[in-house]
């Protein structure tokens, strides 16, 4: 038997005994979790927003381990591998992964996020990896384990489906509207493809300063005025930025993302809406606009890991508060209280400085 976190339906969730995981497919592995952490998708599956988690799953889609399996056709991954394990998961064989749409696998049935979704996460002491070869990833000397698991899930959702899918180049002005885990993401890793101007945009004071220290160059307090005019003031000729990134999922924000960008500007939708939002199409027909969204394929964790060990990045930053496996239920508690915590990402397992 095992400690995990298991979610009992919406708002009920305990850290108890469970079996092992064991092997059930010749490409599985099994992996020995040392960190893991939470994110806003576990507090949305708490809310009963995510119908496909049934009671008894374990929760949880990132974190780093070490391999204590593996299946006879894992042909890359062995025992005692130290490995990131990516938070989607991909057969590598179908004609979505083969074209880089791992996020849409069709051999996992057209979903690439299966940990602490479909079956059971990595918020646990074990836990068992499909496709092994393909979803995790070694884990170099000199990265963390808190560097890795932020490799997991959260800074390549912000640099693909943000700063990649916004085509953010040498040159653009850019602003990221929400400045939380995703939009820090995004901001961290606007610069080192050649952003000269990135404003991040927040309520949050205390995000705000984060984002400079992630290497935002502006910042704008959102809450009052007219934020659209405020960004166009800010770009370099009153027009408007060259790419918007949207990072936190309700129809305001959206709009003002598409508000702020100028003639042939980009909107990269990056958060997780609930709610319709409008567009308004009259408007921006002849605007020669671009408007993307996506869920992240985690393909890009070697270049991350490049430009970690390079020293453009450092994804380190994100960790504001640690905790045992024990704590784990403070942990949320924590995380659910962000703003008022100050929390970022929280760790936990991991006791690293």
């Amino acid at each position: 038997m095992m400690k995990a976190l298991v979610y009992h339906g919406p708002g009920q969730k305990a850290w108890e005994d469970v079996p092992d995981p064991v092997i059930q497919d010749p490409t599985d592995a099994i992996v020995k979790v040392e960190t893991t952490t939470i994110c806003g998708t576990d507090l949305h599956i708490l809310k009963g927003d995510v119908p496909a988690v049934t009671d008894g799953r374990i929760l949880g889609h990132e974190g780093v381990g070490v391999v204590t399996q593996v299946g006879p056709e894992c042909t890359k991954v062995k025992v005692g591998d130290r490995v990131i394990i990516s938070c989607i998961s991909k057969c590598m064989a179908c004609d979505f992964c083969l074209s880089g749409l791992t996020s849409h696998c069709r051999t996992l049935g057209g979903i690439g996020w299966i940990f602490g979704h479909l079956i059971d996460g990595t918020q646990a002491e074990y836990v068992r990896v499909p496709f092994a070869d393909n979803g995790l990833i070694p884990l170099p000397e000199g990265v963390t384990a808190e560097q890795g698991a932020m490799l997991s899930d959260i800074l390549p959702t912000g640099y693909e489906i943000g700063v990649l899918y916004g085509g953010v180049k040498e040159g653009d002005e850019v602003a990221v509207i929400g400045a939380g885990p995703v939009g820090l993401a995004a901001i961290m890793t606007a610069g080192p493809l050649g952003a000269t101007k990135v404003i991040a945009v927040d309520g949050n004071e205390y995000r705000l300063e984060q984002a400079l220290a992630f290497g935002a160059t502006d910042t704008l307090k959102a809450g009052g005025g007219d934020p659209a005019a405020e960004l166009k003031k800010l770009s370099r000729d009153g027009l408007g930025v060259d790419v918007a990134i949207e990072a936190v999922g309700i129809p305001e924000t959206f709009e003002l993302a598409v508000d702020s960008i100028r003639p042939g500007g980009r909107v990269a939708n990056v958060g997780v809406h609930g709610k319709p939002v409008t567009f308004p199409i009259d408007r921006d027909w002849i605007n020669n606009i671009t408007i993307t969204t996506g869920l992240v394929n985690a393909t890009t964790a070697p270049d991350l890991l490049e430009k970690i060990k390079g020293g453009e990045i450092d994804p380190a930053k994100f960790v504001t508060h640690r905790f045992t496996f024990e704590n784990i239920l403070d942990a949320y508690e924590t995380f659910a209280n962000a703003a008022g915590e100050k929390a970022l990402k929280v760790i936990i397992g991991a006791q690293e400085a």
